[in-house]
């Protein structure tokens, strides 16, 4: 019997696929988050909302009000996402946007710009709320051990280059007709949102999510089908053992959507640990800095080296450029130097770069100035995947808004000092990165589990008496010292850590599908 197929493909095909729709998501996400910087202080935006010249405040809060509006869309994925699924969630998110963008285009001088503009800004927002809180767990369950770091990582880096297309296109536009300024750089994304909402209608729902929602058969073609495999072969049943025996160490087995409360239990599976893991890192993504820069470089131009908006624009343009070939280099090492040592190596840099630029601004003169979307959805486990995402993304979007509303009135007020407040902030997450964050490189979902299993059942052994003391968080020397598992060594480490009792896995497939387990 042949695969089974969605949109006509199966296996390699069918994955590239689904990573480039969930791909565009993430361009789609990079261009909102550039488009405003070449607009915001563009004349022509100036002159049709007024409110908007020349005061910083009003500056920052239109462009944040998008992050409030991203914030509520997390919030729904929090309430509504395991019941929605993933793909129906990605839909609805690119058709909200598509509305979005059509009430931010259309504002005219003679009704009330503003809030219309402002209304069109919240409800893009929630759009992509709902996207970046689906889109990475999407990717994460439909995706094999082997790429999954790779893809995600991809979903991560095209966020520059979608904040580069937005970059140019404001800077091309500011050479158009005064309404072309705005108008077109705001209707451009509609695009983006049209390829990432269509084709995902055809697209298979995430396996682990069918599993959870006990529709056994769908998920089995959905696991077949994304690996070019038969739905009855020893490899198939295998992987869907595996994902099963995931859903009942979760302790909701049974359970259509998981309560928010299974997010702050602690036990084997460590879910409050796990989320916390993800929220942290979408916090320290969010206020080291980089997101200041992205939303308002030539902002900084201007104010900060006196620069005129045009070539503000241009240079911006430019740094987005840098931007972007340097975000592609962690799709070539993610697998190879792992996720810790790209979280550090990256706060480094960054908080070196901040160092750098309030050095040079210090004297006041011209010529002186002349990773986060891939670790929360692969560190939580499959029942509170979702959920826990949603809550890391909620942080994502608190702490964006809380910086893009701040970064004007901050560089009004205290210049370089705001490079150095940035610095600070970064030095502060190198211990917390080094002494919590374990790695997860080249491990299967379902392996991440264990390594969690595992820390818990050592520090079960110290505190007991059992085992000797030792240096450093249990659950990253876990994650260090742990052997690679194949899919059959997962099963019996499910076991030996007590994920899941013997037979109950088997006692699972047997109920779903009819038939013992095979091997």
């Amino acid at each position: 019997m042949a695969p089974p197929k969605f949109m006509g493909l199966t296996g390699r095909p069918l994955s590239l696929a689904v990573s480039t729709v969930a791909t565009t998501g993430f361009l789609l996400f990079g261009y909102d988050q550039g488009v405003m910087s070449g607009i915001i202080t563009a004349p022509a935006f100036n002159e049709l909302f007024t409110a908007t010249k020349g005061n910083s405040t009003m500056q920052g809060f239109v462009t944040a009000i998008y992050e409030i509006g991203c914030l509520f869309g997390a919030i729904f994925i929090l309430a509504f996402g395991d019941f929605l699924g993933r793909r129906r969630a990605i839909m609805m998110g690119g058709s909200i946007m598509i509305l979005g963008v059509i009430i931010q285009a259309t504002a005219e001088r003679n009704a009330t710009p503003l809030a219309q503009f402002i209304i069109g800004r919240v409800i893009t927002g929630v759009g992509n709320g709902i996207n970046t809180s689906t889109i990475p767990t999407y990717q994460a369950e439909c995706s094999k051990t082997s790429n999954r770091g790779l893809l995600i990582c991809i979903e991560g880096g095209v966020i520059a280059f979608g904040t580069l297309i937005a970059y140019w296109i404001d800077y091309g536009a500011s050479y158009g007709p005064p309404s072309l300024t705005w108008r077109f750089p705001i209707a451009f994304q509609i695009g983006f949102a049209l390829v990432l909402a269509i084709p995902t209608y055809w697209l298979p729902e995430s396996p682990r999510w069918l599993l959870t929602r006990e529709r056994h058969t769908e998920g089995t073609a959905a696991i077949a089908a994304l690996r070019g495999l038969e739905v009855d072969c020893k490899e198939t049943i295998l992987q869907r053992q595996i994902i099963l025996d995931s859903i009942a160490a979760s302790g909701y087995a049974g359970k259509k959507t998981t309560p928010l409360k299974a997010c702050f239990t602690g036990g084997k599976t460590q879910h409050f640990r796990r989320m916390m893991l993800g929220v942290s890192s979408q916090f320290m993504q969010q206020v080291g800095g980089c997101n200041a820069v992205i939303y308002y470089f030539p902002i900084l131009f201007e104010q900060s080296i006196h620069q005129s908006h045009n070539i503000s624009l241009l240079l911006g343009g430019v740094n987005m450029i840098v931007y972007s070939i340097f975000a592609t280099v962690s799709w070539f090492i993610i697998e190879r130097a792992g996720r810790r040592k790209l979280f550090l190596w990256g706060t480094v840099g960054q908080g070196l770069s901040m160092v750098l630029v309030f050095s040079c601004l210090i004297p006041g003169t011209e010529a002186a100035a002349k990773g986060a979307a891939l670790y929360p959805a692969e560190i939580n486990p499959i029942k509170t995947r979702q959920k826990a995402n949603a809550l890391s993304t909620c942080s994502n979007w608190l702490f964006n808004f809380l910086i893009v509303m701040i970064t004007p009135i901050l560089i009004d007020h205290i210049g370089w000092g705001t490079y150095l407040f940035f610095a600070l902030l970064n030095a502060s997450f190198l211990p917390v990165i080094y002494f919590w964050y374990p790695e997860t490189r080249k491990r299967s979902l379902e392996e991440i589990d264990v390594i969690f299993a595992k820390g818990w059942a050592e520090g079960n052994a110290i505190r007991s008496g059992k085992g000797g003391w030792r240096k450093g968080d249990r659950y990253v020397r876990a994650a260090r010292e742990m052997r690679f598992l194949s899919d059959e060594e997962i099963e019996g480490e499910q076991r030996r850590y007590g994920l899941v009792d013997d037979g109950e896995g088997e006692g699972q497939v047997e109920k779903a599908m009819g038939v013992g387990k095979e091997g």
